[in-house]
């Protein structure tokens, strides 16, 4: 049984394919919580409330800035007809607001039944924005292994120097220990290989504190590297593309 609330410092890397090609490695701060249960905190992180460090319900399932939460992904998970039994817990992998301030590239809802991984719901959020989410399962609702691959068609424009077209494909390892993630895009001899990845740790103040020093700003810090890593590839010469609509539903 995953225990919460954690801590995951984590790694994660992105590389572009199909010229120009980029590619970073950096750290990063995701905390995981049940998001149905309320749960004894740390002094410097908050439910829906200010903090140092804080989740709030808003600020995902739905909408964007007017999100309902689990209620949410259970909505969503019901629609596909998996319904959770009593014992199932709705968890979100997310990065915290920093005093106040939320950007999350993507979050995670992981549906479970005990040990096992029924689904997952991957929150995507853009600097434009815009939100659309992946529902990622098995067939009948088949455990997810580690093994597993998973597809999703994409739908949402997520960077100026990519075309929205391509499949994601998502591999997920979800151990009570740490949580490891992989995310493909292909798009003929174009795409995109991501990973988010870390051991599990009780969340503490002394961790929060430890995590400002190495980390300072949290999302802010977030934000910023995506400017940065956008000025680089116009540097390298990618095409901007201009955004356009998002889809009109809120799943894929």
């Amino acid at each position: 049984m995953i225990q919460t609330p954690r801590h995951m410092a984590g790694i994660t890397t992105h590389a572009r394919h199909g010229g120009p090609d980029n590619a970073f490695r950096y750290s990063v701060d995701y905390v995981l919580i049940d998001a149905e249960a309320p749960e004894p905190t740390p002094a410097l992180f908050s439910r829906n409330r200010f903090n140092l460090l804080a989740v709030h319900d808003r600020d995902h399932g739905g909408q964007r800035d007017a999100g309902k939460g689990a209620a949410w992904a259970r909505r969503v998970l019901a629609r596909n007809r998996l319904y959770l039994g009593e014992n199932a817990r709705i968890l979100l992998l997310t990065q915290p607001r920093f005093l106040g301030y939320s950007f999350n590239p993507v979050s995670f809802w992981l549906a479970m039944e005990g040990d096992d991984l029924r689904a997952v719901i991957s929150e995507v959020n853009t600097p434009f924005g815009d939100r659309h989410s992946y529902l990622c399962a098995n067939p009948g609702f088949a455990a997810i292994r580690a093994s597993d691959t998973l597809t999703a068609e994409k739908a949402l424009h997520v960077s100026p120097f990519q075309r929205v077209a391509g499949d994601y494909r998502f591999r997920f390892n979800v151990t009570p220990q740490r949580i490891a993630i992989q995310i493909t895009l292909i798009d003929g001899e174009n795409g995109i290989a991501a990973t988010l990845q870390g051991d599990l740790a009780p969340l503490t103040s002394a961790a929060i504190l430890r995590t400002g020093l190495r980390r300072p700003a949290g999302a802010l810090r977030t934000i910023a590297l995506i400017y940065w890593q956008a000025l680089k590839l116009k540097l390298k010469g990618a095409r901007y593309r201009k955004r356009p609509e998002p889809p009109t539903e809120d799943v894929t």
